[in-house]
């Protein structure tokens, strides 16, 4: 008898290790893109992504199926912020972030979370979300035709980059089971294998990469002009968390606004990714690739995501891993972000047609409109030496012209959140 359990024990203990890997293979191409785009080290994102969970699941108790990871939202302001202020300040200014999100956790936890939807609704969310994406969409096209990589020329540039988005788009809408899952993986696989036989990937970087090693980790400094760039950029993901909440608790059939509760999971989010800018690591937010895997595999048990994060910071120590993905042609990542961050505006989108936003109402018109200009139009306000674009000066305008233009109370409301509530 004793064997028997013993031996069901290791069974289940196997099993954890392996659906464990599975979640973070689907979370893999998403998890690489964000380290790739902005230039910093995908080993150090793995180690990030790693602690960053088990943060998560410390500050929550290990109770919520959820895996995090590098953050998309946050692409084109770590691109500007490191060639505007360098990459120990732009981590300082991402660690002030995740501080954002534990002051929110704790105004939560002192005054519940209805302030969130008042400060926050959909009207100011939605259009800042679509900047984020829309405001990418030059970089995915440089990306697509060659410009980002004058190395490869612009007709092998577009073949590869039509491979890549043509097979992330048939995956994604044709494949089932656990392909489906992971169509950005596919995608740049299909790619990849193109650009193989084309005879443009340079292994350079692969062979000259140590087996094992330390990420290239690097520490963050104080800069206020960072700080203050990157705090209003977290507005929307902060508010995307709850998104990711909902979700999670719906595949689960479990209400973890109520327990652990928001104010434990916002604060869990904040610390992962404040955690993260320390080791000079991108942001985490909760992936909704794990949950739809969550949802498929009826993975429920949380500890698959402690193992998830512990192959992940094993990884991270793998040097050829960071190598061979510095080995992707630009093109084939060009491909994938023309989808990628389009489907981000249209995120933005739907939060506006879920919660049934009026956009006849003048009120709800001027917000969205002034936002998109301000973002696609790149418009700035400059203060001394301090000088406000992009998602940021979106995020205040938007939260500033809610609180200002005169509103009904039922536009505070998100209405998927009142269901899940």
């Amino acid at each position: 008898m004793t064997d028997t359990n013993l031996l069901g024990e290791d069974m289940s203990l196997v099993r954890q290790v392996l659906m464990g890997g599975q979640m973070l293979f689907v979370a893999f191409g998403a998890l690489v893109l964000v380290p790739i785009l902005t230039g910093l080290d995908p080993n150090v994102a793995f180690f990030t992504a790693g602690v960053g969970t088990l943060i998560f699941q410390l500050v929550t108790r290990c109770s919520v199926p959820i895996f995090l990871a590098s953050s998309f939202a946050f692409i084109a302001p770590i691109t500007f912020s490191v060639g505007q202020w360098g990459l120990p300040a732009t981590m300082g200014g991402l660690m002030a972030a995740g501080l954002f999100y534990v002051v929110l956790s704790l105004i939560v936890r002192v005054r519940g979370s209805g302030f969130l939807y008042r400060l926050f609704p959909p009207v100011v969310v939605g259009p800042v979300i679509m900047v984020i994406g829309l405001g990418l969409a030059p970089t995915a096209i440089s990306m697509a035709n060659g410009t980002a990589n004058p190395s490869i020329n612009e007709t092998t540039s577009i073949m590869l980059a039509g491979v890549s988005l043509l097979t992330t788009l048939l995956v994604s809408t044709v494949a089932g089971g656990i392909l489906k899952l992971i169509p950005i993986l596919c995608g740049v696989a299909a790619g990849y294998i193109t650009a193989a036989f084309m005879g443009v990937v340079d292994f350079t970087a692969m062979h000259e990469a140590a087996w094992i090693g330390l990420p290239n980790f690097s520490l963050p400094e104080y800069n206020i002009n960072a700080i203050l760039f990157m705090i209003p950029v977290a507005i929307a993901p902060a508010i995307e968390h709850i998104g990711d909440m909902l979700a999670i608790s719906s595949v689960t059939g479990k209400k973890y606004l109520e327990k652990p509760g928001l104010q434990n999971t916002l604060l869990g989010d904040g610390l992962a990714t404040s955690a993260a800018a320390m080791f000079g690591g991108p942001p985490n937010t909760t992936y909704s690739e794990v949950t739809g895997a969550v949802m498929l595999t009826k993975a429920f048990n949380p500890k698959i995501m402690t193992w998830a994060a512990v192959i992940a910071i094993a990884i991270a120590f793998v040097s050829k891993v960071g190598g061979f993905l510095a080995t992707i042609p630009t093109p084939v990542m060009g491909g994938i972000m023309i989808l990628l961050f389009g489907s981000i505006a249209v995120v933005g989108l739907n939060t506006l047609i879920k919660a049934q936003v009026d956009l006849g109402k003048a009120r709800n018109l001027v917000i969205v409109s002034v936002v998109l200009v301000f973002g696609i139009g790149n418009m700035a306000l400059s203060f001394g030496d301090f000088t406000l674009r992009g998602v940021s000066l979106c995020a205040i305008t938007a939260v500033l012209l809610n609180l200002i233009l005169p509103h009904t109370e039922k536009e505070d409301r998100y209405q998927s959140m009142e269901v899940g509530s």
